[in-house]
């Protein structure tokens, strides 16, 4: 005779599978082009240099402007999500960037790149926020940190992927009077409005409505707290900031470097370029893996892979063979980026309901202002010493700092398990699986 704890795990299994196969290749697949359309601007830059007068600080400065936006915005955006619906609010949010991802063709000046900036990130403003929400109400906290190393296995696969075929698209150069980059955002907004018309009639609101689940296969959500008034949140928001000025740092002015290396064809710079995503690909894989079989160590393989990155950018800094430096560089991503599925781990096994939907949004809010200053920073160290390469002691330091606020996100998160444990809870993660 089957036990009800035995019916249960299986009846779990189940549809955990079924959201794994509905709702994490579509979730990808929104991330994949979000990579895509923000970060297409890098291969652009030495054309709109010569085409709209941007010059590297101008660059960094527009480049950086993207999350400015998306960072005030977040928070609202999540709020509504929670309250609209996933379906309506991420249709929204895709279509409305792809649309502006494709006004990019009109840039002129770096007025015009400032202000189409500022759009692009207020029109995706919520996007991951909102992914990390949905993965605390489709899926169970063992299984959490795999997911967001899927999710984040898009951006990485869509450095690799992307950058390749953006430099394809910059050997348009000519064709109907257009450049190379305006092609670039013209045919690399297109599927992002198809694929936001296509999210709203796939993506369900929650367990609760998803045709494909069974009566039984679905639990409700929980009672709410103010996730704000917890100290380990502002310090998990604090290392994520510095992480986020070594991402996209390395993200928006990668291409830049490998030009240094005296590359000069378009889709070879995307081609070579996309070598860093592969380190970050392993990362978001393997990473959480590890975690998965060491659960409750989230801190110290925070604190670890946060120290690896530092060593592998000290060795790139270091090398002078090109070859050597690029294997180097795809290591300290894969560090980087791989540590990325922890800080989410920690958050979604402490928080849920609405508390989720504002806590998660309060994080990435924080660290996107970071993905603001990364790409500045790194454009001003270009400005000053006339190489892309010296970005990478921003990154140093940035991960350095980042490094010893560790300690304290461990004491802090040891204080509040031990005071949740003393009481009875008040708040339940919303498992729906």
């Amino acid at each position: 005779m089957t036990s009800p704890t035995t019916t249960s795990d299986l009846v779990h299994a189940r549809a955990t599978k079924k959201a794994f196969v509905r709702l994490v290749p579509l979730l990808m697949a929104a991330y994949f082009m979000a990579f895509v359309d923000r970060t297409n601007v890098g291969l652009a830059k030495t054309s709109l240099e010569v085409d709209a007068g941007i010059d590297a600080a101008a660059y960094g400065l527009g480049a950086g402007l993207f999350f400015i936006t998306y960072a005030v915005l977040e928070v609202p955006s999540n709020l509504i999500l929670h309250r609209v619906g996933a379906k309506v609010w991420i249709s929204r949010i895709a279509v409305t960037w792809g649309l502006i991802t494709m006004a990019m063709m009109f840039i002129s000046s770096p007025t015009v790149f400032y202000i189409l900036r500022l759009l692009l990130g207020a029109a995706e403003a919520g996007l991951y926020p909102g992914i990390m929400y949905l993965i605390t109400t489709w899926f169970a906290q063992k299984d959490r940190a795999t997911v967001v190393g899927l999710i984040l296995t898009a951006s990485s696969v869509a450095f690799i992927v992307a950058n390749p075929i953006g430099g394809a698209l910059m050997k348009m150069d000519g064709i109907a009077g257009l450049h190379g980059w305006q092609w670039l955002f013209v045919l690399e907004g297109i599927p992002t409005v198809l694929l936001g018309i296509y999210i709203f009639f796939a993506l369900p609101n929650s367990p609760a409505t998803a045709s494909w689940l069974e009566p039984e296969e679905t639990r409700p959500g929980a009672i709410i707290r103010n996730a704000m008034s917890k100290p380990f949140l502002l310090t998990i928001a604090a290392i994520y900031f510095m992480n986020q000025i070594a991402t996209y740092g390395v993200v928006f002015f990668v291409p830049s470097i490998v030009e240094a290396m005296n590359v000069t064809d378009s889709f070879m710079i995307g081609l070579i370029s996309g070598v860093v995503g592969i380190g970050a690909v392993i990362g978001v894989l393997v990473i959480p893996r590890i975690l998965k079989r060491s659960p409750g160590s989230e801190v110290r393989l925070i604190g670890i892979t946060t120290a690896a990155a530092i060593v592998f950018a000290l060795a790139f800094i270091s090398v002078g063979h090109p070859v050597a430096k690029m294997i180097i560089l795809s290591a300290t991503m894969l560090f980087i980026v791989g540590v990325q599925p922890l800080y989410w781990s920690v958050l979604m096994a402490r928080l849920g309901g609405v508390a989720a939907a504002a806590g998660l949004a309060f994080v990435n809010t924080i660290g996107l202002t970071g993905a603001f200053v990364g790409p500045y920073g790194f454009g001003l160290a270009e400005t000053a010493t006339g190489s892309p390469s010296s970005g990478l002691w921003v990154l140093v330091a940035a991960t350095a700092i980042g490094l010893l606020c560790v300690p304290l996100l461990g004491v802090l998160l040891a204080r509040h398990d031990r005071t949740a444990s003393a009481k009875e809870p008040d708040e339940a993660v919303p498992v729906a699986l």
